[in-house]
């Protein structure tokens, strides 16, 4: 996996990084653990596993994505090909990773582990991220035309193209904001079916109707904000 650098935003998951981490393929050329100021021991824990650790103190989930771009386009913009994105809660499976890349070989820029149905375990997505996820993609085909069957976390793309989209959101809308920004772009992109399980924890954003209600918020103004 020559040139595969992976990035995992990460807060408070001291319990989940590991697994995160063991479970990646070891071919890959670096894992980069964005830390986003987490009061527990997810830094240490991520150190100990292997990991190239940062501190990003500002909170946000696309803020933590940013810190570790910035990190390869001052440190690898020479080596580094593909990016993927992965969450630290261990709810996708980093084994996965290499039906990502194979969409990659086939010509695409961006591929998105697709979290079907029929390889979710039951309870793994709560009812309103379901609903969330089906309103977000009808929204994108709606105002852009592509089709989208997920907004999922797990993702990979090529590093080139990654800097083509200046990506800027630095809260929930970071998914949607990449996803929307390859099609204005004219970009291949492709989805693959991805398993998924209960995350390890409670989740900061689905586990509250703060949470909730904001990252739906976030999501469909990023969606109109982008037209």
């Amino acid at each position: 996996m020559k040139g595969v650098y992976v990035i995992i935003p990460a807060f408070n998951e001291e319990d989940s990084i590991a697994l995160v981490l063991k479970d990646l393929p070891k071919e890959v050329e670096e894992v980069i653990v964005i830390d986003n100021n987490s009061t527990d021991l997810t830094g240490q824990v991520a150190k100990e596993n292997g990991a190239t650790v940062f501190l990003e103190k500002q909170k946000g989930y696309g803020t933590a994505c940013l810190r570790g771009i910035r990190y390869l386009i001052e440190e690898k913009a020479d080596l580094c090909k593909t990016v993927v994105f992965i969450d630290a809660d261990y709810s996708d499976h980093p084994n996965e990773l290499p039906l990502l890349l194979q969409e990659l070989d086939k010509g695409n820029d961006m591929v998105i582990g697709c979290r079907v149905k029929e390889k979710r375990e039951s309870g793994s997505m709560m009812p309103q991220q379901v609903f969330g996820n089906w309103l977000a993609t009808f929204l994108i085909k709606q105002i852009y035309g592509a089709r989208f069957g997920d907004l999922g976390p797990f993702r990979a793309i090529r590093f080139d193209k990654l800097l083509m989209l200046e990506m800027a959101d630095k809260t929930f809308g970071w998914t949607v904001e990449m996803q929307v920004k390859v099609v204005k772009k004219g970009l291949n992109y492709s989805e693959v079916s991805v398993s998924y399980r209960k995350r390890i924890g409670e989740s900061k954003i689905s586990g509250t109707v703060y949470g909730t209600v904001m990252a739906g918020y976030k999501i469909i103004t990023t969606l109109f904000k982008l037209r």
